[in-house]
């Protein structure tokens, strides 16, 4: 082979192989496309709300401006509509997944009605939310150093929509330090439970962010609620930060310290860390399937990045998803691992625990 002969070679070769990069860095066109994002719960609700909240913005950003359709396919808590993208999703980028905490913890518990696996899927976005636990007046209690005030309190009763749902990390806080509260389920909603509370019928609650700001910040402001803690985010490094909605409040690891002199520790917290992250810090995502070609999923990844730049986003986000960082790439990829993933002798755990707190069993 002549030298000239072979330059040409690799100059092909070298060509050949940066395509895919080439096609990578650009994504794929998906002009003249209808996407369906399935929302697996019903029009209103919180994961369908931060979906049509994103829809505009999508559209906007994605290269070749397809059309994108919400389709809610709400049942069983949401498993019904997920377990159908688990079975019916192609790698071609025109079926996307919006999953949340309630889908989150049946995996992360080992729930034999699941049939998905977060493996299988590649995370878009990543977006946290937060909450804050906080009692009656009564109860004499103001922070930490009041917490053997609160031990000893009689009748603390909790509403809770069930043992398996988002008020799961509630409830292991409540075990964590040493509460006696009896858990009432049946409440149909966190807007229900809110509402027992001002009733006085349950002098412990808590509420995510944004019904907190709206609904619980007034009933601070006259008296008649107490903050106690956040249930906090995730720092860059994977550490639990306070919240930067509630910066005057600690995150419920720093209350746990201050008020017992240690940091939490042992099987009980490893399993609060999971469903503190899968439940709050690392809350909502939206996936494609693994095996979609890369290009795709940066069309997708590419319109999210644009979207956190756009100041319609940025304006607008605090009233819709409360002021939290969104991410996408690495950092999605980091929250995703830390929020679908749970060690056997934490899941061992929690499976225990529900048993006999609660005779639940999965």
């Amino acid at each position: 082979m002549t030298i000239g002969i072979a330059r040409r070679t690799l100059g092909l070769a070298a060509t050949a192989l940066a395509l895919p990069a080439l096609a990578r860095a650009q994504g794929a066109d998906m002009a003249g496309r209808t996407i369906e994002w399935i929302v697996p719960f019903p029009p209103g609700g919180g994961t369908d709300t931060w979906a049509r909240f994103h829809l505009p913005f999508l559209q906007r950003h994605m290269r070749g401006q397809p059309t994108i359709v919400i389709r809610n396919v709400p049942g069983a808590g949401g498993l019904t509509g997920t377990n159908q993208f688990a079975a019916r999703a192609q790698p071609d980028g025109l079926m996307f997944l919006a999953t949340t905490a309630s889908i989150q913890f049946p995996l992360l518990l080992g729930d034999r009605r699941v049939r998905y696996d977060y493996a299988a899927w590649t995370p878009l976005v990543a977006g946290p939310t937060g909450g804050v636990l906080y009692v009656r007046p009564e109860l004499g209690v103001r922070g930490p150093a009041d917490l053997p005030r609160l031990r000893a309190a009689r009748d603390l009763r909790f509403g809770s929509q069930g043992a398996t749902t988002l008020d799961l990390v509630p409830a292991l806080a409540f075990e964590m330090l040493g509460l006696e509260v009896q858990i009432v389920f049946g409440i149909v909603s966190r807007a229900v439970g809110r509402l027992s509370f001002e009733r006085g019928e349950t002098p412990i609650d808590y509420q995510t962010t944004g019904a907190y700001l709206t609904q619980v910040v007034p009933l601070v402001q006259r008296g008649q609620a107490v903050p106690l803690f956040s249930w906090g985010i995730l720092d860059a490094a994977g550490n639990f930060v306070r919240d930067p909605n509630f910066p005057e409040l600690p995150h419920f690891a720093e209350f746990m310290q201050a008020a017992t002199g240690s940091a939490p520790s042992g099987p009980a917290w490893e399993a609060m860390k999971v469903m503190l992250t899968a439940g709050f810090a690392a809350q909502k995502f939206a996936v494609l399937p693994r095996t979609t070609a890369a290009p795709i999923v940066e069309t997708y990844r590419a319109a999210y990045r644009a979207m956190f730049r756009d100041p319609e986003y940025l304006a607008n986000r605090g009233a819709a998803i409360g002021e939290y960082d969104e991410t996408t790439d690495a950092a999605a990829e980091a929250a995703y691992r830390a929020a679908t993933t749970i060690a056997p002798e934490a899941r061992a755990w929690i499976q225990g625990w529900l048993a006999r707190r609660f005779n639940v069993t999965l």
